[in-house]
């Protein structure tokens, strides 16, 4: 079974910087694409960024609203991956919550498309 555990979520101040860790065991990320999302209050969860293996190196997908401010990484022990936040905004608030693939046939950005989740971390961004 594998389990996912989010942590790093804080209270920042617009403009500010954060790291979010998502820890696992088993290699789980040499074998299945990580992801993040999030789900602010209210609203849907959505797909915030992704990060696939393949035959060049990683392959990095980021949603529209947080392109250029936030990069997904893994590390080689493939047992964690990272979101870092840069120049974050109010809208940003939300809880963040760690992925692994599951099943194809879903869109990479389609929560279906995941078989795993963290249990999700709290990201609170003042103006």
């Amino acid at each position: 079974q594998v389990q996912l555990v989010d942590s790093g979520g804080a209270s920042v101040q617009a403009g500010g910087s954060l790291i979010l860790s998502c820890t696992t065991s088993g290699r789980t990320f040499y074998y299945r694409a990580a992801a993040w999302f999030r789900q602010a209050p209210g609203k849907e969860r959505e797909f915030v960024a992704r990060i696939d293996r393949d035959r060049d190196g990683d392959t990095e997908l980021y949603a529209e609203s947080v392109k250029g401010r936030f990069t997904i990484s893994r590390d080689r022990s493939w047992n964690a991956a990272y979101l870092q936040l840069n120049n974050m905004m109010p809208e940003d608030t939300a809880v963040y919550y760690c992925a692994a693939a599951g099943p194809n046939g879903f869109p990479v950005d389609d929560r279906r498309a995941y078989a795993y989740w963290g249990q999700g971390t709290q990201v609170t961004v003042a103006s």
